[in-house]
């Protein structure tokens, strides 16, 4: 079975998967949108693969305010390399349709992209732990036992402010790509290897 040669509609799947990951490298991944009475048109922070964008400035000035540290793209390694990471999947990805073509390249390009999934959101995560918790003792505004950590995902009220942390076009996407390469192997695993060509 790990040796059996992918079939034509797989690997176009897969290839798809290629060009929505390189289409990733342009747009925003991630949103966390602020919604307050004196914001009735809301704040949105987000972020691209390669920089931070949004309403960056004025959040940072709220920010100040309540002792959280400033946003700014040079400061966030993950900005660096994961256009890198996300070319590396594209081209694996184009590889799997076009040069390689088995089941096990397939099952490795999945299991790959699972764990950078898992571990990115991990990251995340400890990225919103830390802006939230690790605040400036000296600030203007201090509401004893108050952190100020955004949602992973979802809706969370921080002070007067309402924060929603969703997946913006890049981060569907990126759901998108591992469903498809879950649903390719799948549905390759369902063929009988004899017929695959």
């Amino acid at each position: 079975m790990k040796s059996q040669k992918l079939i034509r509609p797989v690997r176009l799947l897969t290839g798809l998967c290629g060009m929505a990951l390189l289409i990733v490298l342009f747009v925003p991944l991630w949103q966390i949108e602020l919604d307050a009475p004196q914001y009735p048109e809301g704040l949105v922070l987000q972020m691209y693969p390669h920089k931070l964008s949004g309403n960056v400035e004025i959040i940072n000035g709220l920010n100040h305010y309540i002792g959280m540290r400033t946003l700014h793209t040079e400061d966030f390694i993950e900005f660096t390399l994961l256009p890198y990471i996300i070319v590396f999947f594209a081209l694996f990805s184009f590889a799997v349709a076009f040069l390689l073509m088995t089941y096990r390249w397939l099952s490795t390009l999945f299991s790959l992209f699972l764990v950078f999934g898992i571990t990115a959101m991990a990251d995340f995560w400890r990225w919103e732990y830390e802006y939230g918790h690790r605040l400036d003792p000296d600030a203007a505004i201090k509401v004893p036992g108050m952190s100020y950590q955004p949602p992973l995902l979802g809706y969370k009220q921080l002070l007067n402010f309402g924060a929603y942390s969703i997946p913006d076009t890049g981060g569907w996407l990126f759901l998108a790509v591992g469903a498809a390469l879950l649903a390719a192997m799948i549905f390759q695993y369902r063929i009988n290897p004899k017929k695959g060509t």
